[in-house]
């Protein structure tokens, strides 16, 4: 059922392209082997008598009107259905110039200099003789391959007794997958899905002013009596605390503030302007993807609205380490108010059908459920493109609710800033953080971020208390690269993996339509009676979230599974991981990478989730459920057996199957949006890197205020915990300053 909304014209702000990669890291050979495999993975595909056997992957006549039926069944009505579908049938990847770009950019800017080397080497082994034999049995290197040929050699990829072949089967696909989905003008049209939400009424933002530099040579000094280095969810709560106390405050931000009139962003521009890395950082095991915001209000403009607290077992347990205030009544005090300020409820929330199946799925098993509250402003808000910007400023994240308010107090902002390191001065023998330094980028000559930059400058920043709110990913190498050397700098990181189920129903589900993350499922939140298990959630389902996820088998399979999407209800198994990884610069350029390997035991609990949902999906009346595990069925619903629910032979003997497969290693694959703890809270120095009052361990002045500073992870969508922390903090803080001012 859709969602009845009233509706009005919308059309975003056109962003400007993106400047050209600095350089390109493969060669004309590695491209041309490397395009090679992409148009067999996203071929085009046409009947046998006008295809090339070169380059377009032939249909039998039959097959090929087959799909042509089921495109036209999918599509929106319209005489030109049949139309489309052959054109998207016939879409290769490199096809569109647009993807060779893209890809580029993937290689050239977001990817790691060692991993982009070290895929140029496959694809220069590739182009061998001696390599293609050893690599796909042919002698004959694979771009000079008919496109059949290169598509049984990736399909024979999968299911490889060599380990480096399912990893080059799992990240080449994956890659291929993810770059068209973000380019393909002919995806959308089958789909029938808007540019805009459905119904979605522009806002009206607030008007930030950001501080400009002069031209100059030499570093150009401001002074504060704080700097708040990010401006997502710790530093919104923080600045807004920290002016509305009468201090001088100077928000500074590596991004750019992009106004409503711009959101949401497609969904190529989106990954690329509002996330960390284009949302392309992989852990060095490549099994692991990070989603990180990246903005003007960091995850807070892009996560989907969930403001859930953080529970009693988690406070429970972080007081139990020694932080007796996660327990205390001011600690409740801090997560209600910042709650208070977004609007947070769940009394005007539509749910949209996947949410609804959940809800209804879970009660019909007697599972623990509930509506999860949202930062709305206690208003309904049915934006299922949030992840990409809200353009309806009905999402109370820092850049419509703290930072205004903040400014409104007379804090100061400074976008375009990539803070290099704290500054300290040893005073008494204590190390006392006296400011920051660091390069500041002004917007082109069109006010975009497109070209070179009018002016560039160094800068230094005087304050008297220095707050790291970088998030998770950055806090510790800033730390690091200001010569600190806490062992635990950018170790216990947490990431709440996340692995997939999806469901197909006979009904239309347009899963993008309404709000995101409306319920949960916390019937196996504590599987070990330590607090750690799984949270079952809805996702987001834009097409580059959640298309990409779907296994691989052959390109039409691949398109055809793709156009049913908007029958399709997408869910996460989300795991509260008990064990960790670590943040650190990459030795070549400084740029974050990181080690994580989800452990046997958290796969465990997601897996655990899985079949749960499975379950839930089922009694719900799905027709098809499936997961995203390497090699795994997809279950197809017998309806003479649904009188039997859960005890249906056919569906048990699948769960089974589920089961046994589980995560076969390097095959699978995980995803977080939640990052934690890689400066974390701890009782002793010998512990984690802040105290309980956020101060970096063995400094003055300087402290950690964002999800950073956790002391382990949430597990809940962890928001609302990070701006309390944040919340708790910086009104420590403000206290401070008001006492050093009486002295």
């Amino acid at each position: 059922m859709s969602l009845s909304l009233p509706t009005q014209p919308v059309s975003p702000t056109t962003i400007p392209k993106l400047p050209p990669p600095p350089s390109d890291p493969l060669t004309e050979d590695q491209w041309k082997t490397l395009l090679s495999i992409a148009d067999a993975i996203i071929p085009a595909v046409k009947p046998t008598a006008s295809a090339n056997s070169t380059t377009d992957i032939a249909a039998k006549d039959d097959e090929y009107a087959s799909a042509i039926k089921k495109l036209t069944s999918l599509a929106p009505g319209g005489v030109k259905d049949e139309e489309t579908a052959r054109r998207f049938l016939e879409e290769s990847a490199s096809g569109n110039p647009a993807f060779r770009e893209a890809l580029h950019r993937v290689f050239a800017v977001h990817m790691p200099v060692a991993s982009a080397k070290q895929l140029g080497m496959v694809l220069s082994i590739l182009g061998t003789r001696a390599g293609s034999l050893f690599l796909t049995g042919y002698l004959t290197p694979i771009s000079e391959q008919p496109a059949s040929i290169r598509e049984s050699i990736i399909k024979s990829w999968s299911t490889a007794r060599l380990p480096l072949l399912r990893q080059l089967f799992r990240s080449l696909t994956m890659i291929t997958k993810q770059t068209w989905i973000k380019v393909t003008p002919t995806l959308p049209q089958i789909l029938g899905i808007p540019r805009v939400p459905t119904g979605m009424i522009p806002g009206k933002g607030f008007d930030y002013e950001f501080l400009q530099m002069p031209p100059g040579s030499e570093p150009e000094v401001i002074e504060t009596d704080v700097v708040i280095i990010g401006s997502g969810c710790g530093a919104g709560v923080s600045a807004k605390n920290l002016a509305e106390a009468g201090h001088r405050v100077l928000v500074v931000e590596k991004a750019y503030h992009w106004t409503p009139d711009h959101f949401p962003m497609n969904e190529r521009n989106g990954w690329e302007h509002l996330f960390m890395s284009g949302a392309a950082m992989v852990s060095d095991d490549t099994t692991m993807t990070v989603i990180a915001g990246q903005s003007w209000g960091g995850g807070g403009t892009v996560n989907w609205s969930a403001s859930l607290q953080t529970q009693g077992y988690v406070r429970q347990a972080w007081a139990d380490s020694g932080l007796p205030f996660f327990t205390s009544a001011e600690y409740q005090d801090c997560l209600d108010r910042v709650c208070d300020r977004m609007g947070v409820s769940t009394e005007h929330i539509q749910h949209n059908p996947q949410n609804r199946h959940l809800l209804e799925g879970s009660r019909k098993l007697g599972y623990t459920h509930k509506a999860v509250p949202q930062n709305t402003g206690r208003k309904q808000h049915n934006c299922g493109h949030c992840t990409f910007g809200c353009g309806s400023c009905e999402k109370q994240g820092p850049v419509v609710s703290f930072l205004p308010d903040a400014a409104r107090a007379g804090a100061r902002f400074i976008e375009g800033f990539h803070a290099e390191k704290v500054l300290f001065e040893s005073r008494n023998g204590e190390k006392v953080a006296t400011g920051v330094r660091g390069t500041w980028a002004s917007r082109d000559e069109h006010g975009g971020v497109a070209g070179e930059p009018l002016v560039k400058r160094e800068v230094i920043i005087k304050a008297k208390r220095v707050i790291v709110s970088a998030g998770t990913m950055q806090s510790p190498l800033l730390l690091l690269r200001s010569g600190l050397t806490n062992y635990h700098i950018g170790r216990n990181l947490h990431l709440h993996p996340v692995s997939l189920v999806g469901a197909v129903y006979d009904e239309e589900i347009k899963p993008w339509e309404g709000p995101i993350l409306t319920s949960v499922c916390s019937e196996y939140e504590n599987l070990d009676g330590k607090g750690h298990g799984t949270k079952l959630e809805a996702t987001n389902m834009l097409p580059s979230s959640w298309l990409i996820w779907l296994n691989w088998k052959s390109g039409l399979d691949y398109k055809l599974n793709a156009a049913r999407m908007k029958h399709m209800a997408g869910y996460i198994s989300v795991a509260r991981d008990r064990d960790t990884g670590r943040v650190y610069p990459d030795p070549v350029d400084g740029r974050v990478r990181f080690e994580y390997t989800t452990s046997k035991y958290d796969q465990q609990h997601i897996l655990t989730g899985l079949l749960a949902l499975a379950r839930i999906q089922y009694v719900a009346g799905a027709r098809e459920i499936f997961t995203v595990l390497p090699g795994a069925p997809t279950f197809i619903r017998d309806d003479s057996a649904s009188s039997d629910g859960i005890n249906d032979a056919k569906f048990k003997a699948w769960l089974e199957e589920i089961k046994y497969i589980g995560f076969p290693s390097p095959d699978s694959m995980f995803v977080s949006a939640h990052q934690m703890s890689t400066c974390r809270m701890s009782a002793t120095k010998g512990g984690g890197v802040v105290d309980e009052n956020g101060l970096v361990w063995g400094t003055k002045g300087l402290y950690v205020a964002d999800a950073s500073a956790m002391p382990s992870a949430s597990g809940v969508n962890p928001m609302v915990t990070n701006m309390a922390i944040a919340d708790w903090i910086s009104r420590g803080v403000a206290r401070g300053l008001r006492e050093q001012a009486k002295l």
